[in-house]
């Protein structure tokens, strides 16, 4: 991981204001917009900037996924995402954003089972499931389980000791799904299925959810491998609010598995992961493909009230790369299960094909993103609506680690504190009770 900045000066950019200027210095990355450098401003000015949401803001320098919204690329560590999809596997793509290359054989068969051998949790922490109600949200439980997991595993919190970061790492990544499965059990009332060593990390998570102690439960290979695509093309995306909680979480000192439930808790809220389950109930009440025309004429409507779900991103102003790849899995799912005839994709490929040539949504480059098909393929996968963000948090921890680990790193991080632009009120002063109006 670097150690210092990779940024390289790009010449400068003067502000200026009433009769004074003010020269900032501009850097360059590998690829991507130049970013100005406002450090010194407040010092030299007494101004800050204003920026709500951050959104044209560069937080810290990253050497992680690069993401080009408007041509719709994606890329985990240089490699394009659908080189992966195609070719590679969730594990390996874990070790690639932790490690910044791929691993070679022996390199990629130690972290398998270094992965493995870390899937058990702590057995103490089936008694911490059993202090929730039966039905608690499976994302509250997440944020329970995943934050007490330093009161578990305490050796491994000193985050200026690079071996217990490693430790910790992997214990996130391994832990996480049977964590996840567990929550899962938990909100159905059957009991908790432990991991196995000789099943990957996909097919590991399939059988801990649906496995009963009745009968032996086989991994069907095409359900394990379009839930391995799916954690995969989740498993970063650059400097999104989630990823962001955490950096700024760990910017303070706290330990990973403070961090990890801090991007969970960001998680769950539906303008971010909770994305794919909106849109599954979107197409869920628009019902057959006979009522998309008069659904997409209500979203034209702006008195309406109604959202077209799925459909445009915050960065990627093209088509979402990930979602073309989700889409192959999602025919793939319903072909091996005997449901290509299911209503919600017949519906999804209509509002998908009127949308994508209506002028409506031309203009405003409202393309389908990666939660427009993953709703459907995991509902067929046989998961509820309300376990959709905890799959996700599951796929989005490799890359909450591995952005965590170079914050750490990074010599310039500095503990978060963004400014305000405070408009209340002035000093004034204090009034008795007795004497108020």
């Amino acid at each position: 991981m670097p150690t210092e900045s990779k940024a390289k000066p790009a010449g400068s950019a003067t502000l200026t204001y009433g009769n004074k200027t003010y020269d900032l210095p501009v850097y360059g990355g590998s690829q991507g917009p130049n970013v100005v450098d406002i450090r010194k401003l407040y010092g030299d000015s007494g101004m800050f900037t204003y920026d709500p949401g951050f959104t044209s803001t560069a937080s810290c320098e990253s050497d992680i996924t690069y993401i080009d919204g408007d041509e719709g690329v994606l890329q985990y560590r240089g490699y394009a995402i659908e080189d992966l999809a195609q070719h590679s596997n969730f594990l390996e793509t874990c070790y690639l954003l932790m490690n910044g290359e791929l691993p070679n054989k022996p390199q990629m068969s130690k972290f398998h089972d270094t992965v493995t051998n870390h899937t058990m949790v702590h057995e103490q922490l089936i008694s911490f499931f059993n202090g929730f109600r039966r039905d608690a949200h499976p994302m509250a439980i997440m944020c329970g389980v995943v934050g007490a997991l330093s009161a578990f595993y305490h050796d491994s919190t000193n985050i200026n000791d690079p071996a217990q970061r490693q430790i910790a790492s992997f214990r996130l990544i391994a832990k996480m799904p049977t964590i996840a499965a567990m929550a899962y059990k938990y909100s159905i009332g059957q009991p908790f299925v432990y991991p196995r060593n000789d099943l990957g990390y996909t097919e590991n998570f399939l059988r801990m959810c649906f496995a009963v102690p009745a009968e032996e439960y086989k991994v069907n290979p095409v359900l394990a491998k379009a839930l391995d695509v799916i954690f995969l093309l989740h498993a970063d995306h650059e400097q999104n609010a989630s990823t962001s909680t955490v950096r700024l979480a760990g910017s303070s000192g706290a330990n990973p598995f403070a961090c990890i439930a801090a991007g969970i808790a960001c998680l769950w809220g539906p303008a971010h992961g909770g994305a794919n389950e909106a849109a599954l109930n979107m197409l869920r009440e628009i019902g057959s493909v006979d009522k998309v025309p008069e659904y997409v004429k209500k979203v034209k409507d702006k008195n309406s009230g109604i959202r077209l779900m799925g459909f445009g991103h915050r960065v990627y102003k093209n088509y979402d790369p990930r979602a073309k790849m989700i889409r192959e899995q999602t025919y793939n799912v319903l072909d091996a299960l005997g449901k290509r005839d299911e209503p919600l994709l017949k519906t999804a490929l209509e509002l998908e094909r009127i949308a994508l040539q209506d002028d409506y949504f031309i203009e405003k480059k409202l393309y389908p993103n990666v939660d427009f098909y993953s709703g459907i393929t995991l509902s067929a996968l046989g998961f509820p609506s309300d376990m959709f963000t905890v799959l996700f948090a599951v796929a989005r921890t490799v890359g909450w680690i591995a952005q965590w680990n170079e914050m750490v790193e990074d010599p310039q991080q500095r503990i978060g504190r963004p400014r305000q632009l405070f408009t209340g009120e002035t000093s004034r002063p204090f009034v008795q009770i007795d004497k108020r109006k």
